[in-house]
């Protein structure tokens, strides 16, 4: 059940009309619409047609009702339509927005009332209850109740992308490991920039390898790394699910905590963080007291791809075993933070690589945060024609930039019994070339 007056006031109160009628319906957004093609190419599951709903809303043509809802619900929010978009509508800001007003109008059950209660508010902005569930995992993975689950068809119990998905989670670290986090690293050759590090919250976790990866690589290009213990989530979950307010909350808290650093940049590994930072200054602008600031912080948000290629790690000899390489692209990376030609370039410079690039790599591939958990059927078809562009390639390695693709990207893989074929994070492969290298100069340094 849902508050319609209210939403409808507060629909009138709070879009951008500007913004709205900036779309001039020229369609140019549909063929980038995931869910627009995966719906047999409905106009109410495309850009121009949600941002048409949106419109008879504040226009008071249609009322807020579960169509209009489920419409706005189902968009994965890639953002794959502002690119291509002759007017630069920013839809991103008017989904958001949408979803914002509808989710603090609606009702839920008191079942996901308690869920969200507990995702958004007990869990997410708590680096240290981050800890301690990602350490249930780790002894579910390691104590053999994992093991035990899987022998008695447990799983069989949850829908068959939740099973799958327990197959492809990481081998999580221990309690002991998250909880002894560098605060400070030296680069390993003459410095040549002082950057922080966004550390994430599921990035430091679940998939803490990929963060020591990032750091190792960027010491070898020259960096002193701060990594401040006082930094949050980036209020990314929050924004893309109707909880902007908590959203704003995190945003002032990672400012507070990265603003009194001296440093050239502030470096992130994961698109979908690094695009909700980087619209830090949107999210804050009417706010007069962290606007500036805002600002401030988001002029040092640098992907790790940009800086390994400004410090020239492309130019270096590294070689890994043959292997054909396709790239997968993290929606949010392209398309809000503009990052598409430095992944390509580190990858296409490494000995044994044959890159091959795959159709519609800038395509969603269906993970978008937790729609795979809560939109199973989309994403899963979204997924299944990713997989299918993938195959085309031949490739034996996928690479991503952010951890909701690289799982997404495992799960299609275990879907497809691709057993020869591997995900993995940008960064484990760069990795990956710095230390195969070494390990083929070792015998001629000894020979010399």
């Amino acid at each position: 059940m849902t508050n319609k007056p209210h939403i409808q006031q507060q629909f009138q109160a709070r879009m951008n009309e500007d913004e709205l009628l900036n779309c001039m319906r020229c369609g140019f957004c549909l063929p980038t619409c995931p869910t627009y093609i995966e719906s047999g190419f409905q106009e109410s599951h495309s850009p121009r047609g949600r941002i048409a709903l949106m419109k008879a809303v504040v226009d008071g043509i249609i009322e807020p009702d579960e169509d209009v809802e489920r419409s706005l619900q189902l968009c994965l929010g890639c953002r794959a339509c502002e690119p291509v978009c002759p007017s630069g509508v920013r839809y991103g800001h008017l989904l958001e927005e949408a979803r914002d007003i509808i989710a603090q109008h609606k009702t839920y059950s008191p079942i996901v009332r308690f869920i969200r209660h507990i995702v958004f508010k007990q869990l997410f902005p708590h680096p240290n209850r981050m800890r301690m569930v990602t350490a249930l995992i780790g002894f579910y993975q390691r104590s053999g109740l994992q093991t035990l689950v899987r022998q008695l068809g447990l799983l069989r119990l949850l829908p068959s992308h939740l099973a799958t998905m327990e197959n492809v989670l990481p081998n999580v670290p221990t309690w002991k490991q998250m909880n002894e986090r560098p605060t400070h690293v030296e680069a390993l050759i003459p410095r040549k920039r002082r950057v922080a590090f966004f550390r994430g919250c599921l990035m430091d976790t679940m998939f803490m390898d990929i963060n020591d990866a990032t750091m190792k690589l960027l010491q070898l290009v020259g960096c002193d790394i701060v990594i401040p213990e006082a930094q949050t989530c980036c209020g990314a979950l929050h924004g893309h699910s109707g909880e902007k307010a908590d959203a704003k909350t995190l945003a002032k808290r990672n400012i507070e905590a990265f603003e009194t650093l001296d440093v050239d940049y502030i470096i992130t590994n994961a698109g979908g963080c690094g695009a909700f930072l980087i619209e830090y200054d949107h999210l804050l602008k009417d706010d007069p007291v962290w606007a500036e600031r805002a600002k401030a912080f988001v002029a040092k948000i640098k992907d790790v791809s940009v800086i390994l290629v400004e410090l020239g790690f492309h130019h270096k000899d590294w070689h890994v075993p043959n292997q054909i390489v396709t790239y997968q692209d993290s929606c949010h990376l392209r398309n809000v933070m503009k990052t598409a030609k430095e992944p390509r370039l580190l990858l296409q410079s490494i000995a044994g690589i044959e890159f091959r690039e795959m159709k519609d790599a800038d395509r969603c591939c269906g993970s978008a945060g937790i729609y795979n958990i809560i939109e199973p059927d989309m994403s899963m078809q979204v997924l299944d024609y990713k997989m299918e562009q993938a195959k085309q390639t031949k490739a034996t390695t996928i690479v991503t930039a952010n951890p909701g693709c690289l799982l997404q990207m495992k799960l299609g893989i275990e879907r497809e019994g691709l057993t020869n074929v591997r995900a993995v994070h940008l960064v484990e492969l760069l990795l990956e070339a710095v230390e195969t290298t070494k390990q083929m100069d070792e015998p001629l340094k000894q020979m010399g």
